[in-house]
């Protein structure tokens, strides 16, 4: 797995990540859409842990830096 996610985009994430937990926890959102945002967050922290998406790879994005000399 190469690293195809910047740190802004990791950001961002994490960012969008804690929101969808904040608002499961507090109330403000539940049943199925609850669960979705548990999904949603759990994905995005993993993906911006590891700094790599698999979607990305499909579509061919790559949003950090490359290393050419």
């Amino acid at each position: 797995m190469k690293k195809n996610m910047g740190t802004i985009d990791r950001v961002v994430r994490t960012i969008i990540a804690m929101v969808a937990l904040y608002l499961y926890f507090t109330g403000a959102v539940s049943a199925t859409l609850g669960l979705v945002f548990i999904a949603v967050a759990a994905i995005f922290l993993l993906t911006s842990l590891v700094s790599f998406c698999p979607l990305y790879t499909l579509v061919g994005i790559k949003t950090c830096r490359s290393k050419e000399n």
